[in-house]
């Protein structure tokens, strides 16, 4: 998903990303230490997408997960911190013996 702010700036956003990132409870948990790791979302697709209101928006994915609703700031941050994200993401993958 690419997706443009006011401020100029610019975020190429991957689906596969945007899945196991999700503001979901299913994948954040309900509190710190409650995260689950996402698993085998490397060919994962957003279906549709839907407004919420004017601040966010909910996609739906192909493995069926739909709701995770995305506010604006948050897609911002995803892109903000897209590199950092996804190393973290990698190295959780591999010490848990998983791939994408």
């Amino acid at each position: 998903m690419e997706i443009a702010f006011d401020d100029g700036r610019t975020f190429r956003l991957p689906y596969e990303y945007l899945r196991v990132y999700s503001p979901s409870a299913e994948v954040r948990g309900h509190g710190p230490g409650q995260e689950v790791l996402q698993i085998g979302k490397r060919e994962v697709e957003i279906r549709s997408l839907e407004p919420v209101g004017s601040y966010a928006v909910q996609p739906t994915f192909s493995d069926g997960h739909a709701t995770g609703i995305y506010s604006w700031d948050y897609l911002y941050e995803l892109g903000v911190e897209q590199e950092d994200n996804w190393a973290t993401y990698l190295r959780r993958l591999e010490a848990a013996g998983n791939s994408r």
